[in-house]
């Protein structure tokens, strides 16, 4: 099983050891579920709407549903709102989240090295979503005409980056949670 993110379909077996006995329909049961890790989860929630509602927002544009203007003030304001959230939000998890789950269960070493990998994709991808929707948004004042030339490679970043972020931050769940909830931490 690889570890890449753009090559394996699921968290990998030897980091399911917790998983196995802390399976994702016990969660919201489970007496160490905290506000905390509900909050995390919620964020994860929030990352998947904003990148699907761009893609939709992206192929309403492309298909003459929304008008030029509307769609730039749209993929400015939801763009700018997930690749800020999306970095703050893992670069606390490489710089304080990870490294305590670390401490509690040095089983999960390598995990957490997975997810911060998947993390320096996270960012070049994130990269190219801001370089493409910046040149959209620009062509909306210079040339409107041509917004919907661009808007299609950047179509096709949004859905690579959704499919990324489904696939990273589903593996991140299944790997963290039952640490969380085996160790009893983020009470």
């Amino acid at each position: 099983m690889t570890y890449d993110i753009t090559q394996r379909e699921g968290l990998p077996p030897e980091m399911r050891t917790l998983y196995r006995d802390l399976p994702r329909d016990g969660w919201p049961d489970h007496p160490g579920f905290h506000k905390a890790t509900r909050q995390w989860m919620g964020a994860h929630l929030g990352f998947r709407q904003i990148g699907a509602l761009l893609q939709t927002e992206t192929e309403r544009f492309l298909d003459g549903e929304t008008p030029e203007d509307l769609y730039a003030e749209r993929l400015g304001a939801f763009g700018g709102r997930l690749v800020g959230n999306l970095h703050g939000h893992h670069a606390w998890e490489d710089r304080r989240f990870f490294p305590e789950l670390e401490a509690a269960d040095a089983r999960f070493a390598r995990g957490l090295e997975m997810l911060e990998a998947d993390h320096v994709v996270l960012d070049e991808r994130l990269d190219r979503l801001t370089r493409q929707a910046n040149r959209v948004i620009t062509l909306e004042t210079l040339d409107p005409a041509g917004m919907a030339e661009e808007a299609k490679p950047l179509r096709d970043t949004l859905e690579g980056l959704n499919g990324f972020l489904e696939r990273h931050l589903t593996d991140e769940e299944d790997l963290v949670v039952p640490i969380v909830l085996h160790h009893r931490l983020r009470g």
